[in-house]
């Protein structure tokens, strides 16, 4: 295992990657220290992983951090011969995505609150004919670079849920209210023990 490389934390900004799609079933397997690996090869800095689901922090510049989706893509295709959409957010963009959930009073179940985080803010645009859609009991919301889907049923049987992925396809990526808060947590602390 590599070790990680640190460069003066006053020059780095925290990011996350959120990679879609990968440990679900048996394609796609990426062993989380290969991923860490992989990702501090690339010279990003205190890589830490979250859950076995493609969520990935570290610390880089933000010259360096423009292209790190596509350059972690590329680089599990070379090296793990996994292909997925790796989507990357700055942490003051995560923190955004939390603080603007509009969903909260309604949603009870951080497990059946889905973010939906969009490649680009423009995608969101996508999603504009399902904004005047009835989905009870679900219920969308779009922010600026998410959606947000409370679905108090579940995920499988979420209209909504079908509905926003097919109209986003590979454009997105979602996790759970959960999993965000997480790596919130952890795109804001400094403590690398943590992860």
């Amino acid at each position: 295992m590599s070790k990680a490389k640190r460069a003066p934390a006053r020059a780095l900004g925290r990011y996350v990657a959120l990679i879609r799609g990968i440990n679900v079933g048996r394609a796609k397997r990426i062993a989380m220290a290969d991923l860490r690996a992989l990702v501090e090869d690339l010279g990003y800095a205190d890589v830490r992983t979250l859950l076995n689901s493609g969520n990935v922090v570290f610390s880089s510049t933000p010259k360096a951090a423009a292209d790190a989706g596509a350059r972690i893509e590329r680089a599990m295709t070379s090296r793990l011969h996994v292909s997925a959409r790796v989507i990357v957010l700055s942490a003051s963009e995560l923190a955004e995505a939390i603080a603007a959930n509009p969903l909260l009073s309604i949603a009870k179940d951080p497990t059946r609150l889905l973010v939906t985080v969009f490649t680009g803010p423009s995608h969101r645009t996508r999603l504009d004919s399902l904004t005047r859609e009835n989905w009870d009991p679900d219920t969308l919301a779009i922010g600026a670079r998410v959606a947000y889907l409370w679905c108090p049923d579940g995920m499988l049987d979420s209209r909504l849920a079908v509905a926003v992925g097919r109209a986003l396809g590979d454009a997105a990526t979602s996790r759970n209210w959960a999993t965000m808060t997480k790596l919130h947590a952890l795109a804001t602390d400094s403590d690398p023990s943590l992860g």
